[in-house]
């Protein structure tokens, strides 16, 4: 897949870095001044963004004190969600960041299903292909640095600049280490989810290609499951990020 494998095109909207020539595969970009954006990434996500805010819509018309049908369905996710970031950030701070963590487990769950089963081949572009948006490097580290500025919001607002004195503990020596750590959490965050997706659908196509019957069929039902996982995986370390910027030294939340 052309739009697949743009790792470096990350760079590519840096001016005047002797990157910006390094591409693999053809993109459908847009010009906005001196920059150069993926248009099949905006266009892909607007779907996925478009389908949640429909399904909201929709679930909340009419609500009833009794549940059912897609308003019970959403009630289910809304309470995995709060679970989820209550038992990562902690049960008295977790209230203000349910709707991050859910907004990134929604938009992350819908993207990697919608590679899947939306047919997006079918519209053809002036170049390039649609995909996933969690399929361009470009989306997955986004998410990430996102995440980044959360947790350290978190921190920052629940200690002040006391928040960097936790690097120094338990000892100094620890320093140059939390800063690393701090620059890993976004990069494993981001590789991880664009490897696992790109890795999928690059599987189910050569499958699909080689043995276009059958055989690719359980491999793509294995593959919505692996999809979920990812979600969860990535929302799940979001909140345990934002969970542990706001724990003291000792492993405590603070009152």
């Amino acid at each position: 897949m052309q739009n697949s494998v743009a790792m470096f095109d990350l760079f590519s909207n840096i001016p005047f870095s002797p990157l910006a020539e390094l591409e693999v595969g053809q993109h459908f970009y847009w010009h906005i001044g001196s920059f150069k954006v993926h248009g099949q990434v905006f266009l892909a996500s607007w779907v996925v963004l478009g389908l949640l805010i429909v399904t909201c819509i929709l679930a909340t018309r009419n609500i009833q004190r009794v549940p059912s049908g897609l308003q019970n369905f959403m009630e289910y996710a809304l309470e995995f969600i709060r679970d989820l970031t209550k038992t990562q950030v902690g049960e008295k701070e977790y209230r203000a960041w349910v709707p991050f963590v859910g907004t990134l487990f929604l938009f992350i769950f819908v993207s990697n299903w919608g590679g899947a089963l939306i047919p997006w081949k079918l519209v053809e572009l002036p170049s390039g292909e649609l995909a996933a948006p969690t399929n361009d490097i470009n989306t997955t580290v986004a998410l990430a640095l996102t995440t980044s500025v959360a947790y350290f919001y978190a921190g920052l607002s629940r200690k002040g600049l006391g928040y960097f004195a936790d690097y120094a503990q338990p000892t100094p020596i620890m320093v140059p280490f939390k800063i690393i750590e701090d620059f890993t959490k976004p990069l494993s965050l981001s590789f991880r989810l664009f490897g696992n997706i790109l890795a999928d659908e690059l599987v189910v196509a050569v499958l699909v290609f080689l043995v276009p019957l059958f055989v690719p069929i359980p491999l793509m039902v294995l593959g919505l499951f692996t999809s979920a996982i990812q979600a969860l995986i990535f929302a799940t370390l979001a909140a345990s990020y934002i969970g542990e910027a706001m724990e003291d030294h000792h492993g405590e939340h603070h009152d």
